[in-house]
């Protein structure tokens, strides 16, 4: 059963007395001294302590021991611990276990009597016990050396030994009857001038050591904030090390953050001045806090966050209800309110001058929090760190990007060197053979010049078509070629590429090649060159790649606000491995050296670059070799309203001035 606290009963009884707060130090240098005027004399005492908790006794038993040699009056009360063997049999003196859940659990007490000197210490833990060393520990205390007070803590913590221990009863009343402590003996004994210079004594020593111990706490206070600092770098590095990604690098910025803040909401993410809102990528969230990760965050609309933003330091809000913005913006408020937001701590990250982004530190219990200057500080150099690491991290991310960008290019080259190499010389060395024969048989009969300028032209042709195919790619890549983007009707383009293919492919080679389009097709937003060369280039692919008696198939339907154009053959398909690289530059199913089909890799390519440039897609699906395959690809639709119809945008067609590189036929196409 708890009996309240000790030091409150002796207020109550002394009101002329006023309790201060002391560290730990000056309270502890006091009772030392009192200590050793019982080790240091030749009389008796009555001596009486009282620990909070049996592991600050362990700490003194050897100074307790040697007291104990000087009197037979010693009381040691104490809470002991699980497990623990704490009573007179193990110590000798009178050892007093008392439970834990006493008040005196909370309190820590001295009291020292003899024949010509008294004094005591009474002590009560101010607040929670969460200094981060034992010196930093305050306490509610009373000290002094006044007889009559030190009688009253003896009688009020002896009566409690009788309650713990009743067996001690007899040897509590020797006690009390030898130092005169019972109602109605004289215990001052005329000591009241001694103690009033013990008084004076104690009160210069306990100020000289409260002095000393605020001064060691400011300096402790320094170097644990450096100690962080230098903690956080080191975690900073750490990350840094395991991983250069941005993401990796952020993410052990708010968990290092929310370390050392438990009690807050930790975030971070990438921003630039000009950004109205961002998405919350990196979060630390206490338990009791909800979690913001993935939502919208107002940047524009913030004028918190939009000065923040603008400011070179970190602004600490301690009340944010008080907040003049919040006041005037209910929305701003109810967003505070659903964050659960009381103090707000808002940092910038920037890099020479650049923003990057934000670094947040949200409070959220019940009253308003004071930011300490120490804990501005900190999170201004984690922001100042957070932002050099950014910066590292996207540097080498880039710097990875470029060098995966020189590596394709180097392939490119590589592979431009072969295949060129090989389409150009082959021409080129009919061509040769042809005129050489030409030039050396003048006379040579009619039929048979004609059978040496026939593969002379086709071979002219081929070289020709590959020099516009690079022409068209190198357009392509350096400027916008194929964005003249109108409302066009899917079946004339189709008409008009069919007409192309039949006139470069030989009759007899052609496959079995059909249109199946529903008649309610709507209007597409596309370049009609650029879309001709698109349906040109896949047909003729298709045609090559498909015997005389197999078939290609055009159809189309709409999705949603697209168009899905299918162009679909029987012939020798594509292998699941090149389904993704198929549209890369000079990409090949076959080795340039078996090849069955001319061309350089590069149709394809140039496909995928104008259908992205209209804002579609392009992908191919194919079952494996002889399964045939399907390239698909997509092309905005007229919104309702807008919708033009067809013979407007024949003639809108039939107006517009042709441009170079216009669709014309071609024997063949890569």
């Amino acid at each position: 059963m708890s009996l309240g606290s000790l030091l409150k009963a002796v207020l109550k009884t002394q009101p002329q007395l006023r309790s201060q707060i002391y560290f730990k130090p000056p309270l502890v240098a006091l009772s030392r001294a009192m200590e050793d005027m019982v080790l240091a004399g030749s009389e008796a005492a009555l001596v009486i302590a009282c620990f909070q908790r049996e592991k600050f006794h362990r700490q003194e038993t050897l100074r307790y021991k040697r007291i104990a040699q000087r009197t037979d009056h010693l009381y040691v009360l104490t809470a002991p611990e699980i497990d623990t063997d704490f009573d007179s049999h193990s110590y000798p003196y009178e050892a007093v276990p008392f439970p834990p859940q006493d008040e005196l659990t909370k309190e820590w007490h001295l009291v020292v009597i003899s024949e010509h000197y008294s004094g005591c210490v009474l002590c009560r833990e101010d607040g929670e016990d969460t200094a981060s060393m034992d010196q930093a520990r305050r306490f509610e205390s009373v000290w002094t050396f006044d007889p009559h007070v030190c009688a009253i803590a003896a009688r009020l913590l002896l009566k409690r030994t009788t309650l713990y221990q009743p067996q001690l009863v007899e040897k509590i009343e020797r006690s009390l009857q030898s130092f005169s402590l019972k109602a109605g003996m004289k215990g001052e004994r005329g000591l009241v001038e001694q103690a009033g210079h013990s008084n004076i004594f104690g009160q210069r020593l306990v100020t000289y050591l409260q002095a000393s111990q605020y001064k060691l706490m400011k300096a402790y206070q320094v170097l644990e904030a450096k100690e962080r600092k230098e903690r956080f770098s080191n975690a900073m590095v750490a990350a840094i090390r395991r991983s250069l990604d941005p993401a990796d690098v952020l993410a052990a910025v708010v968990q290092e953050l929310g370390q050392v803040f438990e009690s807050c909401r930790c975030l971070l993410y990438r921003c630039q001045l000009t950004d109205e809102q961002v998405e919350i990528e990196y979060e630390f969230v206490p338990a009791e806090m909800p979690s913001l990760r993935g939502e919208p965050w107002s940047l524009s609309s913030n004028p918190l966050i939009s000065v923040a933003l603008s400011q070179e330091r970190a602004i600490a809000i301690a009340d944010v209800s008080q907040a003049p913005s919040l006041k005037r913006d209910s929305a701003l408020k109810s967003q505070v309110e659903r964050c659960q937001i009381s103090a707000w701590l808002m940092a910038p990250i920037h890099y020479q001058g650049t923003v990057l982004g934000m670094l947040e530190l949200h409070y959220g219990g019940p009253a308003p929090y004071e930011w300490r200057t120490n804990e501005v500080d900190l999170v201004e150099a984690i922001a100042a760190q957070a932002g050099v690491a950014l910066t590292q991290a996207q540097a080498f991310t880039e710097t990875e990007t470029l060098n995966n960008k020189l590596q394709t290019l180097e392939r490119t080259r590589s592979n431009l060197i072969a295949i060129v190499g090989h389409e150009l010389r082959t021409p080129l060395s009919t061509i040769q053979v042809c005129l050489e024969s030409l030039d050396q048989e003048p006379e040579m009969p009619a039929e048979f010049r004609q059978a040496l300028i026939d593969p002379a032209l086709e071979d002219s042709e081929r070289m020709r078509a590959l020099v516009r195919d690079f022409l068209i790619l190198s357009r392509l890549e350096g400027e916008n070629l194929y964005d003249q983007a109108d409302w066009v009707q899917l079946q004339e383009s189709i008409d008009l590429a069919l007409g192309a293919i039949r006139t470069s492919h030989a009759a007899p080679t052609l496959p079995t090649v059909k249109a199946e389009l529903p008649p309610d097709l709507p209007l597409i937003k596309a370049d009609s060159e650029g879309l001709g060369e698109v349906l040109r280039r896949l047909l003729d692919n298709a045609c090559k790649f498909t015997e005389p008696d197999g078939q290609v198939l055009i159809k189309a339907q709409r999705q949603n606000n697209s168009l899905e154009v299918v162009i679909s053959d029987t012939g020798r398909g594509i292998d699941g491995g090149n389904l993704q690289t198929i549209f890369d530059l000079f990409h090949q199913e076959e080795n340039f050296m078996r090849r069955s089909v001319g061309g350089m890799g590069l149709g394809l390519a140039i496909c995928r670059r104008i259908i992205t440039g209209m804002e579609g897609q392009i992908w191919v699906e194919s079952e494996g070799r002889g399964q045939g395959s399907a390239f698909h690809f997509t092309i905005p639709v007229a919104p309702k309203g807008q919708a033009k119809n067809a013979k407007s945008a024949r003639e809108r067609q039939a107006r517009k001035k042709k441009r170079p590189l216009a669709i014309e036929g071609h024997k063949r196409s890569s």
